[in-house]
């Protein structure tokens, strides 16, 4: 069984383009999980009526990444093979890549597939980003800078096996690069099983003060990746600055709520 779960907060006018196009795919289930959008996500989102689709709506914001966790708990709970995880603003067309990531997984028995974003090396503007660099270094870190180069679970597209879900606590999902580190500690196989440039996925662009904060959180994850890593005490601090970002409104106790629920609420 194959599902896809796609997290929208405030992505009216968006993901009526990414559901529809997901909906072409043969999968299973479609999961949505809206979180503290105050548009019209949920209104766009009811009027399509796609019969795979599972909407889990909170109405609190669950932060950045947070809702990867809860749509794996649901897609475990559905019996799930194989997991793909496409952002809610992703209007890009890239239906074959997906489907390279599920075969990443099933016909490669790789555990966490992940997407090239990046075929040619980034701008010249680019490389002063901090986050390639620590995607870099975690990626040294972990032994598979060579294999993936800069690809990571925290950017575009991938998809996870039910052996990795099995293995890894649901909890560090919401935290994309410690789910590959751990992958690593526990031996599982991980690899690049498609290619899609960044101007490709179709992402919104948002201003200076949001990507200033995804910065700090993507470094923030990777250092707390590399002390997972090396099993020591995690830490997003690296010469004297504190890496938060968004991380500080990840609400990690709505999602252990919901992880410790025995019932998967959801709407059709």
């Amino acid at each position: 069984m194959i599902s896809v779960v796609v997290p929208a907060k405030n992505e009216a006018g968006r993901i009526s383009t990414v559901l529809q196009n997901l909906g072409t795919l043969p999968i299973d289930h479609v999961i949505v999980v809206t979180n503290g959008s105050k548009d019209s996500t949920m209104q766009e989102i009811l009027r399509l009526r796609i019969p795979k689709l599972q909407i889990i709506y909170f109405h609190e914001c669950l932060g950045i990444d947070v809702p990867r966790a809860i749509g794996a708990k649901v897609a475990l709970s559905l019996g799930s093979d194989v997991v793909l995880f496409v952002d809610g603003d992703m209007v890009g067309t890239f239906n074959e890549n997906l489907m390279e990531l599920v075969d990443g997984i099933l016909l490669k028995h790789l555990d966490l597939a992940l997407t090239n974003c990046y075929p040619l090396p980034p701008r010249h503007i680019e490389r002063y980003n901090p986050t390639f660099q620590w995607r870099l270094n975690l990626n040294k870190e972990l032994g598979l800078e060579k294999k993936v180069n800069l690809s990571t679970p925290a950017h575009g597209p991938h998809a996870v096996s039910r052996r990795l879900l099995d293995t890894i606590a649901t909890r560090e999902i919401a935290i994309p690069p410690v789910v590959m580190a751990l992958a690593r500690v526990h031996k599982l196989k991980i690899d690049v099983a498609t290619t899609i440039p960044h101007y490709r996925l179709g992402s919104s662009i948002k201003n200076q003060i949001h990507t200033n904060k995804i910065i700090d959180t993507i470094v923030g994850d990777c250092l707390e990746a590399i002390a997972v890593f090396h099993q020591k005490p995690r830490t997003r601090q690296w010469q004297n600055t504190n890496y938060l970002g968004y991380h500080i409104d990840r609400r990690f106790d709505l999602l252990d709520e919901f992880l410790n629920e025995k019932n998967v609420r959801s709407e059709k």
